[in-house]
């Protein structure tokens, strides 16, 4: 490919960082690029995220791609819309970071140790809904800004702790300040958490095959396919109180002749709020497939969970 390849990318430290593993990708396979910053609806309010709607990191990144400003767009995967963009399509979904969430806490304190009455910070209604129903007795408090003002809220002593994305705070060198690595039994992350999305002009095939070949990665696409699609089938958009993972595990299968051999299947876990007022209940449930069918497996589980009483709640911010 002769062309420069315009990366396009919101302007955070965080989004910068993502964007440069990407074009270092390129790169190393003999692509020129250039990174072109876009600033988005999100990028330019204080609101908390529910209030600005689905897409406030996106669309402006997804409108500059559609009209040729730039050649290939870099989002976090989890702040997609749920519905395809009929303009772009999902080139690559490079390997994933760690998909946990992660606690930053004064005094180096895992969230066990923090006594009751401990503020925590967090943005997400998925977190806040999951903190609650841990039933330790936090404060949750809402919380905008980048990732070293929401660390900066726990080191000036305005809050006990906050809970971040591990897979950012790897992105952008500052897994120091990490207290605690939370379990995915104690809460399960964002769909599409730790994941990039990177996309280009429906009609751009020679980008669309550069980026497949050179940075997507097959498990990682089956895996948060598989969450995107409970996602979608709850309805519930990007900011909303649900959380889920899919893994690639390793099975053995029988071929009848007394010999195992290892496969591959996409294992899928999933959580979402229910109930209403202050009566917010959590109900779970668990799936494992083939690994061709995520999009099906999440569907499912979405199904599960909506007959155990799962509804799209607004949550806390």
């Amino acid at each position: 490919m002769n062309r420069t390849l315009r990366i396009g990318t919101r302007g955070s430290v965080l989004a910068l960082a993502q964007t440069g593993t990407v074009a270092d990708a390129l790169e190393r396979a003999g692509a020129k690029v250039e990174i072109v910053t876009v600033s988005t609806a999100g990028d330019r309010s204080a609101k908390p995220i529910p209030e600005l709607g689905v897409g406030v990191f996106t669309s402006a990144l997804r409108d500059a791609l559609a009209d040729d400003e730039v050649d290939v767009a870099i989002h976090s995967y989890k702040d997609l819309p749920t519905a395809p963009d009929p303009r772009l399509v999902l080139a690559a979904v490079p390997l994933r970071e760690d998909p946990r969430d992660a606690l930053v806490a004064r005094d180096g304190l895992t969230l066990g140790e923090l006594p009751p009455g401990s503020t925590v910070g967090t943005g997400s209604p998925r977190r806040a809904a999951q903190l609650e129903a841990l039933g330790l007795g936090l404060a949750i408090v809402g919380l905008r800004g980048n990732v070293d003002t929401r660390i900066r809220k726990v080191t000036s002593g305005e809050l006990d702790a906050v809970v971040l994305a591990q897979a950012g705070l790897a992105r952008i060198g500052r897994l120091e300040v990490v207290t605690e690595v939370l379990d995915p039994i104690q809460m399960l992350p964002a769909p599409a958490q730790g994941a990039l999305a990177v996309e280009c002009r429906v009609d751009d095939m020679d980008v669309e095959h550069l980026l497949r070949s050179t940075v997507d990665d097959e498990y990682t696409r089956a895996a948060v396919g598989a969450e995107r699609a409970m996602l979608a089938a709850l309805e519930a958009g990007c900011s909303a109180p649900v959380g889920a993972l899919g893994e690639v595990v390793e099975d053995l299968e029988g071929e009848g002749d007394g010999v195992d051999r290892v496969v591959h299947r996409l294992s899928r876990r999933g959580v979402a709020a229910a109930g209403t007022g202050t009566a917010i209940d959590l109900v779970r449930a668990s799936a494992t497939g083939e690994l061709d069918q995520g999009e099906r497996l999440g569907r499912a589980l979405a199904a599960e969970l909506l007959e155990l009483g799962a509804g799209v709640l607004s949550g806390p911010e």
